[in-house]
């Protein structure tokens, strides 16, 4: 049931055609875990909370550096030396009361995945590659659905990964960038925003997902484009030979 605060909290968004209260109650009982608390996680665990996921679990192990606040804006001054992961459950409690938000300080591996992710929709908002390929195979074995979105300068790509239809991100991805990646505060807000609407739709049920679509974000032109994806049927996650036991 929904609160009278909370149809209040949430009257604008329940006008849309299709979503309305049940809509709204769909998004209550949801659980949806954002692995990263950087700056695609502040963009995706912000309008997540806002929107009225009621069950939102962070997965991050590190602290806030001064480094990180040009971009993780869930984070200020203050929280420099705290735990990611505290500080954002911290913000987006004060953002909505009324929803709760699990912080679990934690490396994602191997050993931890399927704990971690449980039955809830998967959101990548990391840095690195084989962190994110331990979610994408989290993610086919469970057959739960992957967020995925990436960042680089003035550049960003988003996608979303459905179990046994689409193409999966081993299928997208081979190779780890090495260094630090560069990045502008902004282009995680454009990402982040986009992987929060995916999320958003696919609970309701209403919308053309990004599935083997990858969309392509170019802030300097101020272009979005599109690339079509298609399946790997060799691929060690999801093809004909895929190996979900853990092993790499």
């Amino acid at each position: 049931m929904l609160s009278n605060r909370e149809l209040s909290r949430y009257e604008r968004q329940m006008l849309i055609p299709d979503w309305g209260k049940s809509g709204q109650r769909k998004l209550k009982k949801a659980g949806v875990l954002v692995a990263g608390a950087g700056g695609l996680g502040s963009a995706i665990l912000t309008y997540l909370a806002v929107a009225g996921i009621g069950n939102i679990r962070i997965v991050d192990s590190d602290r806030v550096e001064l480094g990180n606040l040009n971009r993780q804006v869930l984070h200020t001054d203050k929280d420099i030396s705290r735990y990611k992961v505290d500080s954002a459950k911290e913000k987006l409690e004060l953002l909505n009361p009324d929803i709760k938000v699990e912080a679990i300080k934690a490396k994602i591996t191997r050993s931890n995945i399927f704990k971690l992710v449980g039955n809830y929709l998967i959101v990548d908002a990391l840095d690195n590659l084989p962190a994110r390929l331990l979610l994408n195979r989290a993610a086919m074995k469970t057959v739960l659905p992957l967020f995925h979105g990436a960042v680089y300068g003035f550049e960003g790509r988003a996608t979303t990964i459905i179990p046994g239809k689409t193409a999966c991100l081993r299928c997208l991805y081979q190779d780890v960038l090495p260094g630090k990646i560069p990045v502008v505060g902004v282009t995680p807000a454009v990402i982040g925003c986009i992987q929060a609407t995916e999320v958003i739709k696919y609970i309701l049920g209403t919308g053309n997902l990004l599935e083997d679509r990858l969309l392509v974000y170019d802030g300097l032109s101020m272009k979005f484009s599109e690339v079509k994806l298609k399946k790997n049927p060799d691929c060690r996650d999801c093809g004909n030979t895929a190996d979900l036991t853990g092993k790499d």
